[in-house]
């Protein structure tokens, strides 16, 4: 008989490959990469970061993550700004159309689960995700690496 955790390892990999389809079809739609996706996410909670805290969140070589915020600024979804509290680093914020963008991406995401959850109660919805909370706060406390929740 399995232990519990090989169950939910299993279940794991099967939501990683549901997760965010296909990125090809993603750009094809104009939609946001995931990378990018979860990249502005974390500056719209946590606000304006430098290339230093986003490494560190989320544990990526700076190399990475100057060819992540480069495309960003790019496509106009971030702003490079001095830091706000006077550091020397400068940091990145969300632009107008970072901030639309990331709300259109979300409310297809909402989108998507609402019709995954089309036959559960709310009452299950919300159990459900306070148990994704739990585990994803168990990560996090592991790794060293909490993500902030608003």
């Amino acid at each position: 008989m399995d232990k519990p955790s090989h169950l939910v390892e299993f279940e794991h990999m099967v939501l990683g490959r549901h997760q965010f389809g296909n990125d090809k079809r993603r750009r094809q739609q104009n939609r946001l990469e995931r990378s990018a996706y979860i990249m502005l996410s974390r500056i719209r909670v946590q606000g304006p970061m430098s290339i230093g805290q986003l490494s560190e969140a989320f544990q990526l070589d700076v190399s990475t993550l100057n060819r992540q915020t480069a495309g960003a600024v790019k496509a106009g979804l971030l702003d490079r700004i001095p830091d706000p509290e006077g550091g020397m680093a400068r940091k990145f914020r969300l632009t107008e159309e970072g901030e639309r963008r990331l709300d259109a991406e979300r409310e297809i995401h909402i989108s998507d689960l609402d019709k995954v959850f089309e036959d559960w109660s709310a009452a299950d919805v919300e159990t459900f995700a306070q148990f994704m909370k739990r585990f994803n706060t168990s990560i996090e406390r592991l790794s060293g690496q909490p993500w902030p929740r608003s």
